[in-house]
């Protein structure tokens, strides 16, 4: 595991004049990344690391949609074969059938309406819960690889740079990025002195 701090700001050119200070600061290039964080309940379902990958919600809304007018149409489907079927079986004539398969149809779209609306309020009310749960604001997050040593200054480099937020974590840092950043965890806030961090 590798010591992690990081900083939030609100635009990219800030991020970027700050990690000029990094690297004026003594840093290396492959120990810092900065990368776009989505406003909560709109992170990608796999792990982002860099500007680009955290680009765009999961589909929850044609989710949903695509889920409700697939009940539907089965239940318009079955109310109209249960309505031919009932009918046929006692002689009725054609105009009989064809009314019986209507009143079908539209018996089976209502029902199949009110388990899709069930299951629609189920997966929305599943979503408000995890957003609601999420802490970690929006924003550009400058991270970087740092020791022990060398925490406390990167810290300062950032808050001189106009950083929100400042966080430390315990995290895999791979190629030049944190490679197991979860932004739906809660940033634990970076605190001074070195005493009192959890790291």
């Amino acid at each position: 595991m590798s010591l992690i701090v990081a900083g939030r700001f609100t635009t990219f050119p800030a991020a970027e004049a700050a990690a000029e200070k990094l690297y004026a600061g003594g840093f290396l290039e492959e120990d810092v990344n900065l990368f776009f964080v989505n406003p909560r309940g709109q992170h990608a379902r796999q792990p982002t690391h860099d500007t680009h990958s955290a680009a765009g919600a999961p589909p929850t809304t044609v989710a949903v949609s695509s889920h409700h007018t697939r009940n539907v149409t089965a239940g318009a489907v079955a109310g109209a074969v249960v309505g031919v079927v009932l009918f046929s079986a006692f002689s009725a004539a054609l105009p009989s059938v064809v009314i019986a398969a209507g009143v079908g149809a539209w018996i089976g779209a209502r029902i199949g309406a009110s388990v899709g609306a069930k299951a629609t309020a189920q997966q929305m009310s599943a979503h408000h819960e995890r957003v609601h749960r999420e802490m970690r604001s929006d924003g550009v997050l400058l991270s970087v690889h740092v020791c022990y040593e060398n925490q406390d200054l990167a810290a300062q480099l950032l808050r001189e740079g106009g950083a929100v937020d400042i966080e430390c974590a315990s995290g895999h840092w791979h190629d030049g990025h944190w490679a197991d950043f979860d932004p739906t965890r809660a940033p634990m806030p970076f605190a001074a002195p070195s005493g009192q961090r959890m790291i």
